[in-house]
């Protein structure tokens, strides 16, 4: 394996290979690479939110975090079929997270619910037709990250601009790293493919449904930062409860891990650096190939912006509740969801057999 297809490896892939060195030297040399890999990628993402935020203004640095992640994932990750359809559908997944998310704002909580329901439909359908891919974890975030920092005027046409640029620098790189591989299926299959009783669409709909739902409670209860209730209902459900169980353990002892961790550096640190602890959460991340560590420095980045509006206690309470709040709700829907689902296959067959 050469340097750069080593700096290619993902967090997983980089510790099994330390992990299998059978000399000091060779360890010593993949933990050389690892930390260039996390210091090159912490470099690229800094500087390319921040031209973002030249470009297009501090209050759309969030494009620069949506965008970022779509070129990260989409230069690897497919959407298991044709390229040149993928590609269209990619643009399109564009126009949803830059338009519905800002339609979505300006409803009622209810009425805004059913607008993200028809938006996250098409994203996850067409989206995210292989679960083990995580492609939701993209595309469903940028969508809420992009729904929890709306803006309005200028700034949204500027947010236009932005999410344009986006869309034309994610399709190229996705075609140009994807045109020569061979897909046997295409944009019909998916439709084809759509199977109430597979746990693939049933995740699918659990998505769909449940994560909106979230939102609306959450914007019911007059809870500030609602996209994060929504973030960790979108990160804790899989396509089997057991996982899913798992998962909320993870997210809830994570997030409380995160809090007191971030609390104490905020109590440590002079108030001028304050900003840099979501830098740190960010390396924390990098290192981290476990969801539950994830979970501990991603509470870095959230706290570190929200603490400037809420306060420390505000901030912190916020992010406990909406974290347990978006995990426990959507462990339950889905437990009930699949249940019934599993009750109206067998009574569909009992029918059958009579």
């Amino acid at each position: 394996m050469t340097f750069y297809q080593e700096l290619q490896l993902n967090q997983a892939g980089s510790k099994n290979l330390l992990k299998k060195s059978e000399t000091t030297k060779e360890k010593m040399y993949h933990i050389l690479v690892y930390l260039i890999k996390i210091a090159v990628t912490m470099v690229f993402c800094f500087l390319f939110v921040t031209v973002v935020s030249i470009l297009f203004g501090n209050e759309n640095s969030i494009v620069g975090v949506v965008v970022l992640l779509c070129l990260m994932v989409f230069r690897n990750a497919d959407l298991g079929i044709h390229t040149g359809q993928s590609t269209m559908l990619l643009a399109m997944f564009f126009v949803i997270m830059v338009v519905c998310p800002h339609l979505a704002n300006q409803l009622s909580p209810v009425l805004g619910m059913l607008l993200n329901i028809a938006a996250l439909a098409v994203l996850i359908f067409f989206g995210c037709h292989n679960p083990f891919m995580f492609n939701q974890s993209t595309l469903v975030l940028g969508y809420l990250l992009l729904y929890g920092y709306d803006v309005t005027g200028t700034s949204y046409q500027m947010r236009l601009a932005g999410m344009i640029l986006g869309a034309v620098l994610t399709c190229f790189v996705f075609y140009r790293n994807h045109k020569n591989r061979t897909f046997k299926r295409n944009l019909k299959d998916l439709i084809q493919e759509f199977d109430i009783t597979s746990s693939r669409t049933k995740w699918q709909l659990c998505q769909i449904i449940c994560v909106p739902i979230v939102l609306c409670i959450a914007e019911l209860c007059n809870m500030p930062r609602a996209m994060w209730a929504g973030i960790a209902a979108m990160s804790a459900i899989l396509p089997f409860v057991e996982d899913m169980q798992y998962r909320v353990r993870k997210r809830i002892v994570g997030n409380i891990v995160g809090v007191i961790c971030f609390t104490v550096l905020y109590f440590l640190l002079p108030s001028s650096i304050y900003a840099y602890i979501g830098i740190l959460g960010g390396i924390g991340v990098g290192f981290s190939a476990q969801y539950g560590w994830q979970a501990v420095f991603n509470t870095f980045g959230a706290l570190a912006i929200a603490a400037e509006s809420y306060g420390l206690k505000g901030a912190v309470s916020l992010r406990v509740i909406q974290n347990v709040f978006g995990v426990v709700f959507a462990l339950a829907f889905c437990a009930v969801f699949y249940w019934f689902m599993s009750k109206q296959k067998e009574s569909d067959v009992t029918v059958h057999a009579e």
